[in-house]
Formats: C-alpha cells, structure tokens, sequence
C-alpha cells in the first residue's frame, strides 16, 4: 500500500474561502497625560519674610557690670546660637567698649561692621566684635543709627579701629566723628556710591571712574 501524503505544515490547509490566521496585534499604548498647569499665583506670591531670631537672655557677671553701670543705655543682652551680644544706644558705644576693655578683659577688636536695613527709621547697624584672651569669650555690640548720623570713631579706646571705620565708611557711607583719617580703604577715592548699601545694584560701577582710568567704556 502505497504511503499517504501530508500536507505541508503541522496543520491542516484552512478550508476553501476562508482567509489565512494572522497573529494577534498588541493594543495600541495609551497616550500620555497632559502636565498639569502650575497655579499662576505661585509665581506671583509675595516673598516670605525672614524667620525669626530666636534668642535666649544673656546673664553673666558682664552683664551685671554694664547693667549697673549703663542701665537703659543698653537695651538687651542675649544669646543666638551661643554668641552674646548686646544693643546699645550709639551714646553709650564708646564708654561701653572702654569699660569691656579696661575692666572685663575684652582688649582685642576683632572687627567692626555694618548691616544696612533701607526700609528701617534706624536705617544701619554697627556692629563692634571684641574678644578676651582671659576669657576664651568672644561677644558683640550693636548699636542702630539712622542714615546720615555720626557714630564717636573707636579709635581712642582701640587703634586698630582706625582702619576697620575706614572699611565701614568705604562700603556702606556712615562717617566716624572724631576719626583722625576718614577716606576711602578699598576703593578709589573717586569712586560713587557705597557697594553694600542694598540700593546699591549688584552690577552697578561707577563707569566714569572706570572709563577715566582703565580706558574701558564699562567694567561689565
């Protein structure tokens, strides 16, 4: 008996008229969600203003002693994050240093500088840092003045306030009654304007002074 052919393939030719399987199609991915819109007012809030100093009173026998010798001519001692400062009216600066000097070991002016607050009656702080090798202490005295007063200099109770005031006046404009050499330290004495006044632009130069000098049309 003569062997049966097989049709070629695993399986059996579909029927007449029908039409060949094809393989199944994957689904189509799902189209991508639209971003949600950022809130328009987001961009437009107001800035948050600053946190608040939290501070602890300062009570030491340094207190004691100016407490007893100033009274309300100092108007807080306190403590932010371990270093002691106190307030002082701009009056009582000088005597108060001299005292933190000549009676508490305080005889090393580490720095005197400035924070300007445009918007503020008081417009500047002064800020005088000390430190006592005695002691291993170091604190601050901070005095608030308006713009266009004269704070006393320093220098007769420490010299080497000669050049610090010179670094104030130079960046932020405040004079020194009674300093013996009130000019400009870092910049030109030609040059306009105090760079760390807050009104003081972030690109702002005196292009005269640059033009005039180093034959540039503008420092930017």
């Amino acid at each position: 008996m003569a062997d049966e052919q097989k049709p070629e393939g695993s399986g059996a030719p579909p029927p007449a008229g029908s039409e060949a399987a094809t393989p199944a199609e994957k689904p189509a991915a799902p189209a991508p969600k639209p971003a949600a819109p950022k809130p328009a007012a987001a961009a437009h809030a107001p800035p948050k203003p600053p946190a608040a100093m939290l501070t602890t009173p300062w009570e030491s026998d340094i207190t004691q002693t100016l407490k007893e010798r100033y009274g309300d001519e100092i108007a807080e001692f306190s403590t932010y994050l371990g270093q002691s400062f106190l307030i002082a009216k701009p009056g009582a600066v000088i005597p108060i240093l001299e005292t933190l000097k000549l009676e508490l070991d305080f005889d090393y002016l580490v720095d005197i500088t400035a924070v300007d607050y445009p918007k503020r009656p008081e417009r500047f702080d002064v800020i005088y840092i000390l430190y006592s090798f005695a002691r291993n202490e170091r604190i601050r005295v901070k005095t608030m003045i308006p713009d266009g007063y004269t704070p006393a200099t320093a220098v007769s109770v420490h010299l080497t306030a000669n050049w610090l005031e010179r670094e104030v006046f130079d960046m932020f404009g405040i004079q020194f009654a009674g300093h013996p050499d009130m000019r400009r330290i870092l910049l030109p004495e030609e040059w306009q304007g105090y760079p760390l006044r807050k009104d003081y632009g972030i690109l702002q130069q005196d292009d005269a002074w640059v033009r005039d000098n180093m034959g540039i049309e503008s420092g930017h």
